[in-house]
């Protein structure tokens, strides 16, 4: 793995010049080994810098947890070859579990997580590595839409029979927080699937969480079989750091037949290696302070499926500082019709291309242009014959130096928990008002007066959004436009975000939701506003990168929901605890003063989809027209 630096001014190299003569590796090693070999007692934060942002503590500020394992499994892996023969055979006796209870062979997979317990798989499944395995779902959703998809497909693909399909399946629940409650919804619903069609669930399922975490507590009482997360038996990962040495990471690829001796020894980074990851760090970081905080990642062809898990890393990792932000944009065609000239003051981006060998040379000639024209730019070359596992531990490298430069903490997530915490009592009150739609919040938001329509049952309401003055219009179409141009003149908000609260993955309406805001985001956002937009689904958004939304701020967000939900009736799963999240996104937005408008349609039929799509057209024009 070798970095080359273009227009880096002001230089970083004096920044990357401090980890060696600071012995940043060494210390680092010597700390986690202290912490491992004789516990956290005496470790508080303020002692030492490394201990402050590599552990969580207490409201006393003793370490409560030490979180390098992101770094440890690699090193500890070099020194335990059996671990790849171990993982091995703990999924053959899976395998052998589920075919003496049902006399079926494993075809299915489906992983119920969210953020850094799903994105690994979605990007593993991008990136082709799972195509030999079962066939994998990732169940990051609380939506019933995205399972109703999942059932109907292992039904379509086991001759029309779920119970045959279900009996196929390895369901996996996955949680690194104590609070984590979507993977035990999705569990619930699942199991009872499994009661109604009388199959015995117990030898398919199995978990990864913490001991009495809410998923253990399910889990636990259902006789389900637990899986220790890391392979030394630790408990030192956050979620996003979870790949690529958890089980969380090497159970999907072991089932697809990956090597998995060869997948450990990819981590294997030497010294000059991580140097360089920290050479990057240090790019980023002085790039950062000069205010050119937008990260635009260009990956090569066999690479692409890595760029959200890559983004999900940065930005919930190093997403916490009003002052300093860290953006990565991914999902955008290099065009410098999209930037502000280099010698723009305002012009805040920075380009990081990330080349294997033997991939086309796509962007090469797009890079080259940027490069010349005074862009600060950064390439990544990567060997052809490395895994995937190498990319990835050098990511964690140079997070971790963009932390450690910053003295910020990279491994806690407070904004999302802020979230989540917003949305039980949400939840509560509409489990006991008999409905979402019978509590207040809700009853609320349909009510408030700060709102305007659209052709087609459009709704736009900005009822969250912290001290607005909308700008006159008589339709939804003139104040989203108004807004938006508001707060981009005086840099309130620098880039976008989409996000659609369903499924946009499985369901026929999702994927056709997901085409009309992929176009909104380069019609509104890109070319006509010249700033960079986030397009995704919630609420797996809120555990991917809501750390920076909510942290950094300097967002515009539009979550957007459809009127009509899914249900699947024979396991009792409404939409409801979806739609708190939907409501307590914005919730937990606005609490931190953060932009946010909520756009919600009839259905996802074409019809409704083609109005929306006119809205977003509109406003673009609008946009393009008063500019």
């Amino acid at each position: 793995m070798q970095v080359a630096l273009f227009n880096d001014r002001p230089s970083s190299a004096p920044l990357a010049a401090r980890f060696p003569e600071e012995r940043i590796l060494a210390k680092l090693h010597a700390l986690d080994s202290r912490a491992r070999r004789k516990g956290l007692a005496g470790l508080e934060h303020g002692r030492n810098p490394l201990i402050d942002i590599g552990m969580e503590f207490n409201s006393r500020g003793h370490a409560t947890k030490n979180s390098y394992g992101l770094f440890h499994l690699s090193w500890l892996a070099g020194a335990h070859p059996e671990w790849a023969g171990s993982v091995t055979g703990e999924l053959a006796q899976i395998k052998e579990r589920i075919r003496a209870a049902h006399g079926k062979p494993l075809k299915f997979l489906i992983w119920a997580g969210m953020g850094g317990s799903a994105e690994d798989k979605s990007a593993y499944n991008a990136c082709g590595l799972l195509g030999k395995g079962p066939r994998c779902y990732v169940l990051d959703s609380t939506d019933p839409a995205k399972l109703k998809a999942i059932l109907d497909d292992i039904a379509r693909r086991s001759a029309g029979s779920l119970a045959g399909a279900l009996r196929s399946s390895l369901v996996v629940g996955m949680a690194m927080g104590m609070t984590s409650y979507e993977p035990v919804v999705n569990l619930e619903k699942l199991a009872i699937l499994y009661d109604k069609l009388q199959v015995d669930s117990r030898p398919n399922f199995v978990y990864m969480t913490l001991p009495d975490s809410l998923l253990d507590q399910f889990a636990k009482a259902r006789g389900y079989t637990r899986i220790e997360l890391q392979l030394d038996g630790g408990n030192s990962t956050a979620g996003r750091h979870s790949a690529p040495l958890t089980k969380g990471s090497l159970y999907p690829l072991g089932l697809a037949g990956t090597d998995l001796h060869d997948w450990m020894q990819g981590t294997q980074l030497g010294e000059e290696e991580i140097h360089s990851a920290w050479q990057l760090s240090s790019f980023i970081h002085e790039q950062g302070l000069a205010g050119r905080d937008k990260v635009t990642l260009a990956p090569s062809r066999s690479l692409a499926g890595l760029a959200l898990w890559t983004k999900q890393n940065f930005e919930e990792s190093l997403g916490k500082s009003e002052a300093l932000g860290l953006k990565i944009v991914i999902g955008e065609k290099l065009r410098t019709a999209y930037y502000r000239s280099p010698k723009d003051a305002a012009q805040d981006r920075i380009f990081l291309a990330v080349q294997r060998k033997g991939d086309p040379p796509e962007d090469r000639d797009k890079l080259q242009v940027l490069r010349r024209a005074g862009y600060p730019v950064a390439i990544l070359r990567m060997p052809a014959s490395a895994p995937v596992s190498r990319y990835q531990q050098f990511i964690h490298y140079v997070v971790f130096g963009v932390g450690w430069l910053r003295r910020m903490n990279f491994v806690t997530q407070p904004s999302v928990e802020l979230y989540k915490a917003i949305t039980k009592p949400i939840y509560d009150a509409a489990v006991k008002a008999g409905g979402i739609e019978k509590t207040s919040e809700w009853r609320s938001m349909l009510a408030t007066s700060n709102q305007a329509k659209w052709r087609g049952g459009i709704s736009l309401r900005w009822d969250r959004l912290p001290g607005a003055t909308v700008p006159d219009g008589k339709d939804a179409a003139a104040v989203y436009a108004g807004l938006l141009k508001v707060m981009a003149k005086d840099r309130a908000i620098e880039y976008g975000e989409l996000t659609w609260f369903g499924d946009t993955r499985y369901s026929r309406g999702g994927q056709a939701a997901r085409k009309v805001l992929d176009r909104a985001a380069e019609r509104v956002f890109r070319s006509a506003l010249k700033v960079p937009v986030d397009v995704y689904e919630g609420p797996a958004m809120n555990h991917s990168y809501h750390e920076m939304i909510i942290g950094h701020g300097r967002c515009f967000s539009t979550v957007l929901l459809s009127e009509k939900s899914e249900k699947i009736p024979a396991a009792g799963y409404t939409a409801d605890y979806h739609r708190s999240q939907f409501l307590a996104t914005q919730m937990a937005l606005a609490q931190r003063g953060r932009a946010v408008v909520s756009i919600m349609v009839k259905d996802t039929e074409e019809g409704s989809l083609r109005a929306l799509d006119d809205f977003f057209k509109e406003v673009a024009s609008r946009m393009l027209r008063s500019s």
